[in-house]
């Protein structure tokens, strides 16, 4: 069955609002190795797995490579932009930016990038496909350089717009697919400070409205819960690793849910029963002093918001904060927003 054909109805209607239609030539891709692989790893950080945590349905990196890349499309009908969009998280592991944390990029959270040529260079499927469509390695290994598909915070781009709407429809029910609709057919393409061209809004109503469910998220991804998970996950895995449980090869090569299952049968006692606990708990709790005999860990994480250009009446593209008062206060409000220094759960682990 091709991929297209496994989204349920929800996804398949907001892949439409993205772009009215899939390019033909992008299909192909969807059907390679290197990119099924990705269809077994969540967005969610290995939050898919803790009550804390509640989902409508597994957000995995293909959904999210192939909606970035549609939304590139349909903004500039450039193949290698919409390639390069496509393969951007082709070298993602199992739990996403846990291996981050094991890597100590906790902020930057890129530590697993420099893998995304080797995959594609070393895959005869796509590089054939790359041939076939006239495009070089050269042109669709690294997304950074095209700003529609990927710039730095706090700008708007494909992917930060893609992974923006996904977690607010399907995680944190921030909006519906009708209103995630009202908000993109409002977004253009305008010219920013530097001269590049920008993701933007066609007026300061729909920013907004933008600005208003992802301000939500925003917390979300730095809060006490998420921040703690995803070192639990990362303190879990590096235990396996010094027994020979599990290698970080293991992460590139084995589905997510089988990793799951690994670390649910551990062999090691301390790794099994803490992760039995672990899925179980309801929260993370705070404090500005270390706690004892819990799991404790102080820990910082990546800042994701955005600070979008806006198109005025004359046509010219101002940042968001200079043109809207709720936009300002909800950036400034998020800029101060922060955990206290150390988070724990309610258990501990060694």
């Amino acid at each position: 069955m091709a991929y297209i054909d496994t989204l349920n109805e929800t996804q398949k209607k907001y892949i439409k609002v993205l772009s009215k239609e899939i390019p033909s030539f992008l299909l192909d891709y969807l059907e390679t190795e290197p990119m099924k692989r990705i269809d077994t790893v969540g967005c969610g950080c290995g939050t898919d797995y803790v009550k804390m945590f509640e989902k409508k349905f597994y957000y995995t990196n293909l959904y999210h490579s192939l909606a970035v890349a549609l939304i590139i499309w349909n903004f500039t009908h450039d193949k290698a932009q919409t390639l390069a969009g496509l393969f951007h998280d082709i070298s993602t592991p199992a739990l996403k930016h846990c291996v981050d944390f094991m890597n100590g990029d906790y902020e930057k959270q890129e530590s697993t990038e420099e893998l995304t040529t080797k995959m594609i260079a070393e895959s005869d499927e796509i590089m054939s496909l790359l041939e076939r469509d006239g495009l070089t390695l050269d042109q669709v290994k690294d997304y950074h350089i095209y700003p529609i598909a990927d710039n730095g915070t706090p700008r708007l781009c494909a992917d930060r717009l893609e992974y923006t709407f996904s977690h607010g429809y399907c995680s944190d029910s921030v909006w519906d697919i009708d209103e995630v609709e009202k908000i993109y057919e409002n977004i253009v393409v305008l010219q920013n400070e530097e001269g590049n061209p920008e993701l933007g809004f066609k007026n300061v109503e729909a920013a907004e409205s933008f600005i208003k469910g992802a301000s939500i998220l925003w917390r979300f991804w730095v809060d006490a819960n998420d921040k703690l998970t995803m070192q639990m996950y990362a303190d879990l895995m590096r235990r396996m690793s010094e027994r020979g449980e599990i290698t970080i090869e293991d992460l590139y090569k084995v589905p997510e849910k089988e990793i799951i299952n690994r670390i649910e049968n551990s062999k090691i006692d301390e790794v099994r029963n803490t992760f039995k606990l672990f899925k179980e708990q309801k929260q993370a709790y705070e404090s500005d002093e270390y706690i004892e005999n819990k799991y404790c860990r102080s820990v910082k994480s990546k800042r994701r918001y955005v600070n979008p250009l806006v198109e005025d009446s004359n046509g010219n593209a101002k940042r968001g904060k200079d043109v809207s008062e709720l936009i300002n206060n909800h950036i400034e409000d998020y800029l101060k927003f922060d955990t206290k220094k150390y988070l724990y759960f309610d258990f501990d682990f060694k």
